[in-house]
């Protein structure tokens, strides 16, 4: 395996079936489809994405820490946790071996580009002159 296949992390990213919206993995895929670092991304069933991410820009912590906080419900196992600290692990350790910062605010910074491409207009719906009257 040579050193660039070492440095793209394949992961699953599973989803729990008690969350009101019964399709979080394709509004998930969307999300995630802009995101910088984001290699590939393909959804396996309703609740289950496959990504591929480069680890010096990204890690699965930093993803599910977003998604998380996106309100997005993951799927909390006892394997899953299992495996989300194995990979913890070893990505920070990979990262501290290349001598990549951890950057405190890149869970904050992942989603940058999606958030300034969507539409952020007034959403009063009073008419112009009456928010200016007010």
């Amino acid at each position: 395996m040579s050193e660039a296949e070492e440095l793209i992390k394949r992961r699953e990213l599973r989803f729990c079936h008690l969350h009101p919206d019964p399709n979080q993995a394709r509004s998930a895929l969307l999300l995630l489809s802009d995101a910088a670092g984001v290699v590939d991304i393909t959804l396996a069933d309703e609740l289950c994405l496959y990504i591929s991410y480069d680890v010096r820009h990204l890690t699965l912590d930093a993803i599910e820490s977003v998604l998380t906080r996106l309100g997005y419900h993951l799927d909390n196992r006892l394997l899953t946790r299992m495996k989300r600290a194995l990979y913890s692990y070893s990505e920070e350790t990979q990262r501290a071996n290349l001598g990549v910062s951890d950057n405190t605010d890149n869970t904050t910074q992942v989603f940058v580009k999606r958030y300034t491409s969507n539409y952020h207009g007034c959403r009063d719906k009073r008419p112009d002159h009456w928010r200016k009257y007010l």
